[in-house]
Formats: C-alpha cells, sequence, structure tokens
C-alpha cells in the first residue's frame, strides 16, 4: 500500500515542509516553549549538518566498495540526522527571532551567496532524499541509482553550507 501511496506523500511533505518553515520565520511572535536559549539551535544544527556531511561521504565510500548493507545503515543514519535537523531547525524557527548578519560584516558576498544557494538547494533536497529513499526500499535500485546521482551532491553541499553558515554567523550569536 505504502508503495503506492509514496509519491503522494513524497510530493505532500516537499510541499508542505517548505510552506510550514516559511510561515514560522514570517511569524510576529515567538514561542521559546521549551526554554532552550537561541545559541544552542546553531550549533546543535552544525553539528548534524556536519555529521550528515561526513555519513554521505562514508556512504557514498561504501557504496563504491561494494558494501551494501553498511551503505544502507549509514544513510539511513544521514538520513535520521536530517530529519533531526528538520524537526529542530522548526522549533528553532518557532522559539527564537532571527539573527541577520551584519551589512558592514567581512565577506558579506560570500556569506549571501552561500546562504542562497543552501536555502534554494534545502528545498530541492528534500524530495530528491525521500524519492531516493524510496527507491531503495522498494528495491528499485536502477531508479534509486538514477536519482542519487543527483542527490547526492546536492545533499553533500546542503550539509556542508550548513556548517559554513554556521562558522559566518558564529560571532553574531
Amino acid at each position: 500500500m505504502l508503495e503506492k501511496r509514496g509519491p503522494a506523500i513524497i510530493i505532500a511533505i516537499s510541499i508542505i515542509v517548505p510552506l510550514v518553515v516559511v510561515f514560522l520565520m514570517l511569524m510576529p511572535e515567538r514561542y521559546n516553549f521549551l526554554g532552550v536559549e537561541s545559541g544552542l539551535f546553531p550549533l546543535f544544527h552544525a553539528i548534524l549538518n556536519g555529521s550528515t556531511a561526513l555519513l554521505l561521504i562514508t556512504g557514498f565510500s561504501l557504496i563504491k566498495s561494494g558494501n551494501r548493507n553498511a551503505h544502507r545503515a549509514v544513510m539511513t543514519t544521514a538520513f535520521v540526522l536530517s530529519a533531526i535537523f528538520l524537526v529542530s531547525y522548526v522549533i528553532s524557527k518557532i522559539s527564537n527571532e532571527p539573527i541577520s548578519y551584519p551589512a558592514d560584516a567581512p565577506l558579506r558576498w560570500l556569506y549571501l551567496f552561500i546562504l542562497i544557494t543552501h536555502i534554494i538547494l534545502s528545498g530541492i533536497i528534500l524530495p530528491l532524499v525521500l524519492y531516493t529513499m524510496y527507491f531503495a526500499w522498494n528495491k528499485r535500485f536502477d531508479r534509486h541509482k538514477k536519482i542519487a546521482r543527483w542527490t547526492f551532491p546536492i545533499w553533500l553541499y546542503v550539509a556542508f553550507t550548513g556548517v559554513a553558515v554556521y562558522v559566518f554567523m558564529y560571532p553574531y550569536y
């Protein structure tokens, strides 16, 4: 049943999640219902993104060496960390006011380029990851391999630039 409903669920998630994130970013008031200091979220997110990047590289290496079982375990862990990141990111947007990168900060143009590409590709990566996982779970490895060729570099870029955004913003948290 899930095999037939999978694409519809993936499309729904891929539309709803970005809309929820945008809505939360535009909220006029924040609700810190967990009582967590705002500075803890960015570090946690950087750790999740950095760990995901390492797992993606490891997973790539494992599949190239033919170790499917280890690849599956590592990529599933990367997926779980990304899901934890997404939930935590939504909670952070509910809880904390956004912090802007100062207009007079050094390398602002580089920061903005990284941030803008990170945001755009973050929206694109969600359905790619979901479809890549969907095809693997349903043992449609020909389709999995085709889409993974796009998913891997984009997901790696999003994870890496998530850490880069944290490094740029660190002095301002």
